[in-house]
């Protein structure tokens, strides 16, 4: 089997400037996008079926929305045991074999989702049984974002790794929107009682062949040049994690890999994840009015991310992450008050601004994190600290949401949630000392 090879250099013991020529980044790049594609897809289906989720699994519940929501919560506390399992093995034995095997696993539990029987078939083994589809889903996608990320930035060549990573994110984002293109098509043209009955199954078939697709692209990848030279020099951890926390920098740095993240729990997992179902059930909007403020604001984000991705080559992450921060601490009211207008029109504007606000985070962050920590220890302690801040601020967001507008009548409960986190992400990332103009460190 063919492969795309980086070939590795010599260096210096701690800091060494990437040798990989541009043509072997893009292919390389190309490849951990369309992975990363395929793994994410499943966020976008979840988010958009929701309430007919809710009708095969939970029928005749008067909470089967918030119970939907936990489930797709539960998942996330299974991320950060993903990110350390796959963490140790990809700072042992490689990067490549961890993304091949994550792929794996998580196509296998999405298309296993399309087949379960439901609630009016087996009872409460139904849910039961989404439930620990969804721990697998985690598992995987913990072991997914630190190992994808950090196999983008060490391909990458010097001064473009802030744009070389940013394409990941555009890939991811895109997977949101197809899998909202789909469920809504079918929605759309099966209607109601047909997508109960069988619809709901066909968007998680299909991550099948996306995720054949997928395996076959990353096996034909070889492992990035800093690995490869750290494993030839004989400078690969024992135990990656346990270093990472007997160093005080590390740990560190593993507290800021948990904080600076915030801004996504009312990003990435409420204006994109949890506002279809925000849409319809708090708004009053009609299905296809939701998906095209949905769909508008991710082709804008989709636009924006790689200008903010080059930015921070330039102007370094931390003042890109900041700005978009501070942004979002001034536009995420006034832009969700758009949103409850009930107006289209004044929907997709306060949507779109938040969205391109919020590439200056999502565009930037995870090579910020990526660059905290060395090769030795960098799948493992990055994707610690990133996943267990997912499952604490992301995967709940959209359960409190629901419950926090259930209890108080407030439909603004997502625009304070934006400010909250903005500025969480702020004073988190001021403590960071920014290395986008340095070599990534090996040790």
């Amino acid at each position: 089997m063919s492969t795309v090879a980086a070939q590795p250099a010599p260096n210096p013991a701690n800091s060494v400037p990437s040798t990989v020529d541009p043509r072997t980044a893009r292919k390389v790049t190309l490849a951990g996008c369309v992975g990363i594609f395929a793994e994410l897809y499943d966020n976008g289906i979840f988010g958009f079926m929701a309430g007919t989720l809710a009708a095969v699994f939970f029928p005749g519940s008067e909470n089967a929305i918030q119970l939907v929501f936990l489930g797709y919560a539960v998942s996330f506390f299974f991320r950060p045991l993903g990110g350390v399992i796959c963490g140790h093995l990809g700072d042992r034995v490689g990067r490549q074999r961890m993304l091949v095997f994550v792929i794996l696993l998580i196509s296998v539990a999405t298309a296993a989702i399309g087949v379960l029987p439901t609630y009016a078939s087996i009872g409460i083994a139904a849910p039961v049984l989404l439930i620990l589809l969804r721990v697998a889903q985690g598992f995987s996608v913990g072991g997914e974002a630190a190992g994808a990320m950090s196999f983008l930035a060490e391909h990458a060549p010097e001064g473009k790794r802030g744009l070389y990573t940013s394409y990941a994110q555009i890939a991811s984002f895109l997977s949101l929107l197809t899998g909202t293109l789909v469920a809504a098509a079918l929605t759309s043209g099966l209607g109601a009682e047909r997508m109960e009955s069988w619809g709901w199954r066909v968007p998680f078939l299909l991550a099948v062949p996306l995720g054949v697709a997928g395996i076959y692209i990353r096996k034909r990848i070889s492992d990035t040049p800093n690995f490869t030279r750290l494993k030839e020099e004989g400078g690969l951890s024992k135990n990656p994690l346990k270093e990472a926390f007997t160093s005080a920098e590390h740990r560190r740095a593993m507290l800021l890999a948990l904080f600076i993240p915030l801004m996504n729990g009312s990003g990435y997992y409420v204006l994109f994840g949890y506002m279809p179902t925000f849409m319809s059930s708090e708004l009053d909007f009609g299905k296809v009015q939701g998906l095209l403020v949905t769909a508008s604001s991710l082709v804008a984000i989709c636009i924006a991310i790689p200008y903010m991705g080059r930015l921070s080559d330039r102007v370094g992450r931390k003042k890109v992450i900041a700005g978009a921060a501070i942004a979002m601490a001034v536009v995420g009211v006034p832009s969700y008050l758009l949103i409850g207008t009930g107006n289209v029109a004044l929907a997709v504007i306060g949507a779109c601004v938040m969205a391109v606000v919020f590439a200056g985070h999502t565009g930037v962050i995870h090579i910020l994190l990526v660059e905290l920590f060395p090769t030795r220890v960098r799948y493992s302690a990055y994707g610690l600290g990133y996943n267990v801040s997912s499952a604490l601020f992301g995967g709940t967001a959209p359960l409190l949401m629901t419950y926090l507008i259930d209890r108080t009548d407030n439909v603004n409960m997502p625009a304070f949630y934006a400010v909250v986190t903005a500025l969480g992400t702020l004073i988190a990332v001021s403590r960071v000392r920014d290395r986008a103009h340095l070599p990534l460190r090996d040790a």
